[in-house]
């Protein structure tokens, strides 16, 4: 699995994986992808994107949830 697009900085984003330094986390980009956003919406938002920074962001989610398991959050209330 290749991940260079994907850097950690302390000094960038208090230290979230990010998109090559840019300030863009995989985070923002997943839950972009969960709304509804398609890669190409994404792409066209942010013209800085290229999209194999949305494939190696993916590989990593999919490489840290292989990796970390952690309970589902529990709504309020229940």
């Amino acid at each position: 699995m290749k991940l260079d697009r994907i850097t950690v900085n302390p000094a960038v984003c208090q230290g979230q994986p990010t998109i090559r330094g840019l300030r863009i986390t995989v985070a923002f980009l997943l839950k972009q992808l969960a709304a509804g956003m398609t890669p190409a919406e994404i792409l066209k938002a942010y013209p800085e994107l290229e999209p194999d920074d949305l494939t190696q962001a993916a590989e990593y989610a999919a490489w840290l949830a292989s990796e970390q398991s952690r309970p589902l959050p529990t709504p309020l209330g229940r």
